[in-house]
């Protein structure tokens, strides 16, 4: 059920979002019981000056090699699971794509069932 936004600025090697994209279902298999086969993703280069975010927020030091993950779900995890998530991600990201742990951003957007139509204009999780 997830909707997985990812955004980086331009200027990363060829691949480089298909791998942050694999990389980011993988993790939710692994940690938040997302299913298999529930992948679907937006990944967009942005430019430069389109992609906005702060240096230093928290005392985390990012640079331009920033990436924004939004994930939109179906509500019903647990803060365990979501940090499992988060920690998981960013290790992973780091380890399989050189992002640096503080360039990794992620944000839950968390939503009823009733909320999804997967196609035929039908609502397939509504009850």
């Amino acid at each position: 059920m997830p909707l997985v936004r990812i955004s980086f600025i331009k200027g990363r090697p060829a691949g480089f979002g298909k791998k942050v994209g694999e990389a980011v279902y993988r993790t939710m298999v692994d940690t938040i019981n997302v299913p298999p086969k529930d992948n679907f993703q937006v990944i967009t280069e942005h430019e430069k000056d389109a992609l906005v975010y702060d240096p230093e927020y928290l005392n985390i030091p990012r640079t331009d090699g920033v990436v924004f993950i939004q994930i939109t779900l179906n509500e019903g995890r647990t803060v365990d699971q979501k940090k499992a998530f988060y920690k998981t991600l960013a290790e992973r990201l780091h380890q399989e794509v050189g992002v640096r742990m503080e360039d990794v951003f992620i944000n839950l957007v968390e939503v009823k069932k009733e909320n999804w139509s997967f196609g035929k204009g039908i609502a397939q999780y509504a009850e």
